[in-house]
């Protein structure tokens, strides 16, 4: 029977734990790179990217694109790492208890430091709360101030790249 070395076993466990900390219970906003802001400029409506005053923040599943029109199926290397990262989240998730999202979430952020991380975790709960607010309406004056205070969390978190 072959035993896996203790070096090779701390390692995977050091990883594992990193993994565990590093996700927020909540884990509710979806990667900066598919969120997209429906802004109102002088009257016209406008989708971007970057967080802007009063928007209203809208959650994108990009395409895959048509890849079994010949009969073959061909994805570009972006396409499989997504396919690669979910096949992962499938089988840790029993382990580790996280979906998909929170798994991608717990990933992309292990490239942050410990301060980076911490402060990702703070500005989502801080987002999502704004959030809430902003739909159960309040007086003008506090929706401004709402409006205001959310822009500048969403920027921290997409400077962050949380």
């Amino acid at each position: 029977m072959y035993t896996i070395p203790f070096r090779i076993q701390a390692a995977f466990t050091g990883t594992l734990l990193l993994l565990l900390a590093s996700l927020p219970a909540h884990a509710q906003l979806p990667a900066p790179s598919r969120t997209i802001y429906k802004c109102e400029v002088a009257g016209k409506i406008a989708y971007t990217d970057v967080p802007c005053l009063g928007a209203k923040r809208l959650d994108v599943v990009p395409a895959r694109g048509v890849d079994k029109l010949s009969g073959t199926s061909r994805v570009g290397a972006t396409v499989a790492r997504e396919y690669h990262q979910e096949n992962m989240a499938r089988i840790w998730k029993p382990l580790l208890g996280m979906n998909e999202q929170q798994y991608a979430t717990a990933v992309r952020r292990q490239a942050l430091d410990a301060r980076a991380q911490r402060e990702c975790r703070a500005l989502e709960a801080a987002i999502v709360d704004h959030e809430r607010m902003e739909e159960h309406g309040l007086a003008r004056d506090s929706r401004e101030t709402l409006a205001h205070d959310t822009l500048s969390l969403r920027q921290r978190y997409h400077e962050l790249r949380c």
